[in-house]
């Protein structure tokens, strides 16, 4: 019995990177940070006032004060303690904060459907999560202990009018231009560090994209010129990186500047005052501590520096945390479903800056590109698959294979009509339901884990040794795992893989994690012969208890299948079985051109409806 669909779910809010949001993850920490910045603050202003009033004492030729002097010595060591504190808090609650923030980014990242939330070039999505994340949750840290930064001037003025208003009225003389002087400094900061961000962001790509394509530039020999082009934004980021330099040199020196001559004006005028008899030599002893505390003002660059750059990374990030998550109705698919797909009206449109040839693409590789038109990648498509049966996808490059496979998965929502798996559509499925009944195997497989049993275990749950073994039993797998030096206990960055290899752990992980619908994105093209005939009669075994979806490059693949997938500019050109499709010449014409593997099968009499599947089957089994 179908279930009954529940009202949709709202897409949650979005998510600020903001300091108030991080500031609740962890309040107990920031207030204690906030305590040991003020107790800090608070028992240096009082050190002045303790210590001029001792001198007064000393001075005036009596008793020595001793209590007096315990006075000092316990604001000196309480000022130090609590500065001390505020130090840990700072970096322990940074680190905490930071990990959060980076958590919260990559679980919206990975929540949300892949075309949306990789529009970020890969790289600059890397920078985002780790140095973005680490300059934006600074934010409320810097914010805490920066209270020390502004409690200490304004409290310093503050001493010096209770000493002598005229003392007081010399440095005031010179605090419009310090307040210029931060101003400008907090502004020009900000622009600069987005710009440095932004160049850093630029390098990360380019990075990337080489990184993707180094058997490529290899082949090309073409090495030096990617290193010139990567490495090229470099100026531009050596350019913002003097500047901000400059900015803060600027700042020290026009502080450097400032703030003897304001110390200066000060003690003169409490020189005189002391001449007049109007202070004591203790008040200006105090007049002078607090003058020293009033110029620090300009020790709040550092903080208005990080705070700048903490927003600009938050910037950066709001994008990431406003994402929306897959939306659904909170179903789940039906019970014991043979797996039967159907799609209705399927249409995926490349808008903004969506890249839809996906060919060849690995795990989570985004289809988002940076191509400013609007294409159908897939148009009108009308599909049934019976449960537990296998369907072959072929076509030219770029005809929509890779989208078509994406979409029965979920891992692209459609534009425009509706995928079902067992009567149920894929977009009322909760993903937490929907995803352990879908297996995926790519051409060019992600290998998360440290070990090669951890890659192959890594899914939805996590497999079983049993369930490891027999998944690259099925993959062919298990000979070359065999041979490593610790087998399945070998770590990855020991174990040197082929293509193939890589491939083969793919399929392993997929068979280790059976569902009722098995996607394979052009998965077997790195297999020799051999292996793909074994791999294929692990997926045949497979018939009635899964379905099985094959992006197809190879003759074999089509051959093998229950029924093709003909598409044609992501339109369906046409359905049906390999050998009937067989008997039109542009339907051979897409092997021929994918791989050349029906070049002689053309010209061979015969080699149609009735000679086409027997001619592949058994070329196969010969090999």
């Amino acid at each position: 019995m179908r279930p009954k669909p529940r009202l949709r779910l709202r897409p949650r809010p979005p998510e600020p990177s903001g300091a108030r949001r991080l500031a609740r993850r962890h309040p107990g920490a920031l207030l204690a940070l906030f305590l040991c910045s003020t107790g800090g603050a608070l028992a240096a202003l009082a050190l002045p006032a303790a210590l001029g009033h001792t001198v007064d004492r000393l001075v005036d030729g009596g008793p020595v004060p001793w209590a007096g002097l315990l006075l000092c010595a316990v604001l000196t060591l309480a000022e130090t303690g609590f500065d001390a504190g505020a130090a840990v808090l700072t970096t322990s609650t940074g680190a905490r904060l930071t990990a959060h923030l980076r958590t919260r980014t990559t679980a919206r990242v990975l929540a949300a459907e892949p075309r949306r939330a990789l529009a970020v070039p890969t790289g600059d999505l890397t920078a985002r999560l780790t140095a973005r994340t680490a300059d934006a949750a600074t934010a409320p840290v810097t914010a805490a202990g920066a209270v020390a930064g502004v409690l200490l001037p304004l409290g310093a003025i503050v001493g010096l009018f209770v000493i002598d208003p005229w003392t007081a009225a010399a440095f005031l003389l010179g605090a419009p231009l310090l307040v210029a002087l931060l101003h400008t400094f907090t502004r020009r900061t900000a622009d600069a560090g987005a710009d440095y961000q932004r160049a850093q962001s630029v390098i990360a790509h380019r990075l990337t994209e080489a990184l993707d394509g180094a058997d490529t530039i290899r082949a090309a020999r073409t090495g030096a010129r990617e290193y010139r082009r990567i490495l090229e934004p470099l100026t531009t980021l050596a350019a913002h990186g003097r500047r901000t330099w400059a900015v803060y040199g600027r700042a020290a020196g026009q502080s450097a500047l400032l703030l003897p001559l304001l110390m200066l004006l000060v003690l003169a005028v409490g020189g005189l005052r002391l001449h007049a008899g109007a202070i004591g030599v203790g008040d200006l002893v105090a007049a002078s501590r607090y003058a020293a505390l009033a110029v620090g003002i300009g020790s709040l660059t550092g903080a208005l520096g990080a705070l700048a750059r903490s927003r600009a990374a938050a910037r950066t990030l709001d994008p990431l945390l406003t994402l929306d998550p897959l939306p659904h109705e909170g179903l789940g698919p039906l019970p014991g479903g043979p797996g039967h797909l159907e799609l209705r009206d399927v249409g995926v449109v490349q808008d903004g800056k969506q890249d839809g040839n996906q060919e060849g693409k690995q795990d989570g590789e985004p289809l988002l590109n940076g191509e400013p038109d609007r294409k159908p990648l897939l148009t009108g498509v009308h599909l049934t698959v019976p449960g537990g049966t296998s369907l072959a996808v072929v076509g030219r490059s770029g005809s929509g294979k890779s989208v078509f496979a994406a979409v029965v998965g979920r891992l692209l929502d459609p534009d425009t009509g509706t995928v079902l798996l067992d009567g149920v559509p894929l977009t009322a499925m909760d993903p937490a339901l929907l995803r352990p009944e879908i297996a995926y195997a790519f051409a060019r497989p992600a290998l998360p884990g440290t070990t090669v049993e951890d890659t192959i275990a890594f899914g939805p749950w996590t497999a079983g040794p049993a369930a490891v073994r027999e998944g690259a039993r099925a993959a062919r797998a298990d000979g070359f795992v065999g041979l490593l030096p610790y087998g399945y206990a070998t770590p990855l960055t020991d174990a040197p893989l082929s293509g193939g290899e890589r491939q083969r752990l793919g399929l392993a992980r997929a068979f280790a994690h059976p569902g009722r619908l098995l996607i394979l994105d052009d998965a077997l093209s790195g297999l020799d012969t051999v292996t793909e005939h074994h791999v294929r009669r692990a997926l045949d075994e497979r018939a009635g208890r899964c379905t099985r979806v094959i992006v197809a490059h190879r003759l074999s693949s089509a051959a093998r299948a229950d029924r093709v997938l003909w598409l044609e500019d992501g339109r369906v050109r046409a359905t049906g079985p390999h050998e009937e499709l067989w008997a039109d010449p542009e339907y051979r014409a897409v092997f021929r051109t994918e791989t050349g593997e029906t070049a002689e099968a053309d010209e061979e009499p015969g080699a149609g409806a009735d000679g086409a599947l027997p001619r592949a089957r058994t070329e196969v089994e010969a090999r």
